[in-house]
């Protein structure tokens, strides 16, 4: 088994700067201008969705919602990756990611709202619920991945937690084992700075959280999580290895949340200063993947509206249908929960 060791590996990984130039030709991955699009316009769409969740949880017509904007790269990015069959085990802030893996929207409005409907994934869409429990899903995945191994599917399971989730005991015996029984498993922490208020930087002595797969003895890859080409790409190549090595990978995407750590009464204002939050706003994810697909008149104006509108219009649609959707009861509650 080969052994990954040494702190100078875990450099960041990145193809676009946060002026859209190419730094990484050779990390530059081979898609077509039709896949290029897509990857734009659903970043573009999600920073509308969450947008719309921002207001729908203000006005009392969502339950718990966790803002995403400046990470849609690191989720979108990683998520077009997948095949059908591939597993997404998400945290409570990875609804981008099961949307476009297969979840209706008023399906993920039902889950923030608690309705037990919510937690029903449809049939053929291989998500489980958003785990509550920090860290929690990355056990899970790796149970996921030994399930899959044994039932020699050519599939792999991926899972996604922050930079708090790092912290805690299941992320350990998660990377460990997955990488003692070798399970097609991808673990991505989507470094976003803070633990709610927490910084990164009292979170850890560790540099990184990419060199802790040393002590699982499984691969480490550090990327720039605002390029949403350089996620996709290591992405892909950890798929890679999933699927013919059954070798896991944990990947650290270096990101940002924009907004609040949930939208349940956090304040973002009384630990973060202006200053640190303008130096993410120049690397936005959306800013710097338009610029390049500007440069080669693969992105307009024009394309950019339309996508937000039909975002406007689905979410629209998705909170009239939860809206009238009948509230689960005690009756209910109770039959969910017991055979008897």
């Amino acid at each position: 088994m080969e052994q990954y060791v040494g702190i100078e590996e875990f450099k960041l990984n990145q193809v676009l700067d946060r002026t859209g130039e190419v730094t990484n030709s050779h990390l530059m991955p081979d898609l077509t201008k039709e896949q290029l699009i897509t990857l734009m316009e659903r970043m573009v769409y999600i920073r509308i969705f969450d947008e719309r969740c921002v207001s729908l949880s203000k006005q009392g017509r969502l339950g718990f919602y966790a803002p995403v904007a400046g990470q849609e790269a690191s989720m979108i990015g990683s998520q077009y990756v997948l095949e059908k069959d591939d597993w997404i085990l998400p945290g409570y802030r990875d609804l981008p990611q099961i949307l476009f893996h297969g979840v209706p929207m008023s399906r993920l409005f039902l889950w923030s709202k608690g309705h037990n409907l919510g937690g029903q994934m449809p049939d053929g869409v291989n998500v489980t619920p958003p785990q509550i429990i920090i860290g929690a899903q990355i056990v899970q995945a790796a149970g996921v991945g030994l399930g899959l191994k044994k039932k020699k599917k050519e599939n792999i399971v991926v899972t996604y937690t922050g930079d708090g989730g790092s912290s805690q005991g299941d992320f350990y015996e998660g990377l460990n084992f997955a990488g003692a029984f070798k399970t097609p498993t991808i673990v991505i922490v989507q470094n976003n700075q803070y633990a709610i208020s927490t910084p990164y930087e009292k979170q850890t002595a560790a540099e990184t959280i990419a060199q802790k797969a040393v002590a699982a003895g499984i691969k480490g890859v550090r990327v720039d999580g605002m390029d949403v080409l350089a996620t996709y790409a290591v992405t892909l190549e950890a798929r890679k290895r999933a699927v013919s090595l059954n070798e896991p990978t944990l990947i650290e995407a270096v990101t940002y949340r924009y907004g609040p750590h949930s939208m349940s009464g956090d304040n973002p204002k009384l630990y973060r200063s202006e200053d640190s939050e303008s130096e993410w706003i120049e690397r936005d994810p959306l800013h710097r993947f338009r610029v390049f697909l500007q440069k080669q008149e693969l992105w307009t104006d024009e394309q950019e509206e339309q996508v937000i509108e039909k975002a406007k219009e689905d979410i629209q649609t998705a909170i009239k249908e939860v809206e009238v959707t009948k509230r689960p009861s005690i009756n209910d509650l109770v039959e969910n929960m017991f055979e008897k």
